[in-house]
C-alpha cells in the first residue's frame, strides 16, 4: 500500500514535470538580438528601427555577395543567423542539404499577403521553409550618355564587333550561375543547361570577353557605372534603378534573347537562435506597408499583392521592373543543376584563373 503510494506521488511528480516542460518549450518569447544575413543595400534600415521600437528586439545585420557565399559560410559552421536571404535555386539546394528549419505559419499570417504566382514555388513545393522576399531580373545596365537606344542584347557584352567598342568599361557579375547563364541565353540555350558542349561554349565565349572586362563584381557595379569607370554592366535589375535616383545617366535593359528572373526568399536556418523572432520578424516584413518600404528603398518588384496601393507609381508602372507578358515568357529560373554544378563551379574557377 505505502509503496503503491509512493509510485503514485513520483508519477504525479513526472506527469507535472513533463507538463511544465512542455509550456517552456512552447513559450513564445522574442529574443533581444535578430541577427540577419542578407544580400547589401537590400532593405531599408528604418525599417530595422521601426521594428526594434515597436518589439525590442535590436536587428544586426551582415551581408554577402553571392548564394554560394551564404552557402559556404554555413557550410563552414557559421551559427546565429536567423534570417537569412537566399535566391530560389539556393533554397532547393539548402532543403537538400537539410539546412533551413520548417516555417511555423501560425507565426506568419500575413502571408496571405503573397501573389498567388510566388506561392507553391518549384524551388519549395507549399513554401515550408522560404516566404518571397523581393523579385526582379538580371540584365543590362548602362550609360545613357553612352549608348543612344538600349542595349537590349547579350551581344553588346559578347559580340566581338559590338562589344570590343566598350573594351575595359565592362563588368560581370561575380557569379558563376548568372555569368554561365547570360553567356548560356546569349547561344540560345537554357540557362540551367546541364549539357557539357553548351557549358564549353558558353566558357568559351566567356573567355573571349574576359579582355574587354573591367571587373567581376557582385556588390560595387552599380557604383562603376555611375562614377562612369564602366559603360555596360551585367548586373540586378534594382540596384541599377536605385543607383539612377542619383546618377540619373543609367539605364537598364532586359535583353531580347531572355534573362534570368529570380525571387529571393526569407528562410531560417536549424541554428537559428530563435525561431520564433524570426517568424515574427518575417511576418512583419509582409505588412503592406512594411514590403512597399522595401520596394521603395531597392526598386525591385515585390511578391506581396497587398503592398501594391503603397508602391511609387514610378517603380510599379515601370516595364523593366514589372515586365510585360511577352518577355517574361523569355525569363528563366535558375535552378539547382544537380551534378552539373561541380562542372559549373569547376569552368567559372578557369575562366578567372586564365
Amino acid at each position: 500500500m505505502k509503496k503503491g503510494f509512493v509510485l503514485a506521488i513520483l508519477l504525479a511528480c513526472v506527469l507535472a514535470l513533463a507538463s511544465c516542460g512542455g509550456t517552456k518549450s512552447n513559450e513564445q518569447v522574442l529574443a533581444k538580438e535578430l541577427h540577419v544575413y542578407n544580400w547589401s543595400e537590400y532593405i531599408d534600415p528604418q525599417i530595422y528601427a521601426d521594428f526594434e521600437t515597436e518589439f525590442g528586439v535590436k536587428v544586426i545585420e551582415d551581408t554577402f555577395a553571392s548564394n554560394e557565399d551564404l552557402l559556404a559560410k554555413l557550410q563552414a559552421g557559421a551559427t546565429g543567423y536567423d534570417v537569412i536571404v537566399p535566391s530560389d535555386y539556393m533554397v532547393e539546394i539548402m532543403i537538400n542539404l537539410e539546412l533551413l528549419s520548417p516555417l511555423n505559419y501560425d507565426n506568419i499570417p500575413n502571408f496571405k499577403n503573397i501573389a498567388a504566382k510566388f506561392k507553391n514555388p518549384p524551388y519549395d513545393a507549399d513554401n515550408k521553409y522560404s516566404v518571397p522576399y523581393q523579385w526582379g531580373t538580371t540584365g543590362i545596365g548602362y550609360d545613357m550618355n553612352v549608348f543612344a537606344e538600349p542595349p537590349d542584347s547579350w551581344g553588346y557584352l559578347f559580340d566581338p564587333a559590338m562589344a570590343s567598342q566598350y573594351a575595359g568599361k565592362i563588368s560581370m557579375l561575380n557569379d558563376s550561375r548568372e555569368a554561365l547563364g547570360a553567356a548560356l541565353k546569349y547561344l540560345g540555350y537554357s540557362l540551367n543547361s546541364t549539357d557539357a558542349a553548351q557549358l564549353e561554349e558558353a566558357k568559351q565565349l566567356l573567355l573571349q570577353q574576359k579582355p574587354w572586362i573591367k571587373a567581376y563584381d557582385s556588390e560595387a557595379f552599380e557604383d562603376l557605372l555611375a562614377t562612369g569607370e564602366i559603360a555596360v554592366s551585367h548586373g540586378y535589375s534594382g540596384d541599377f534603378f536605385m543607383a539612377a535616383v542619383e546618377a540619373e545617366q543609367i539605364g537598364y535593359a532586359i535583353p531580347k534573347e531572355g534573362a534570368t528572373i529570380w525571387a529571393d526568399n526569407l528562410c531560417i536556418p536549424k541554428t537559428a537562435n530563435s525561431q520564433y523572432t524570426a517568424e515574427v520578424f518575417i511576418n512583419y516584413l509582409l505588412r503592406p506597408e512594411v514590403s512597399a518600404m522595401i520596394s521603395n528603398y531597392t526598386w525591385y518588384a515585390s511578391p506581396n499583392d497587398a503592398a501594391n496601393e503603397f508602391i511609387d507609381a514610378e517603380i510599379l508602372e515601370d516595364p523593366a521592373i514589372y515586365p510585360p507578358q511577352e518577355v517574361m515568357a523569355k525569363l528563366e529560373f535558375i535552378g539547382d543543376v544537380g551534378e552539373a554544378t561541380t562542372l559549373y563551379d569547376r569552368i567559372w574557377t578557369e575562366i578567372k584563373t586564365e
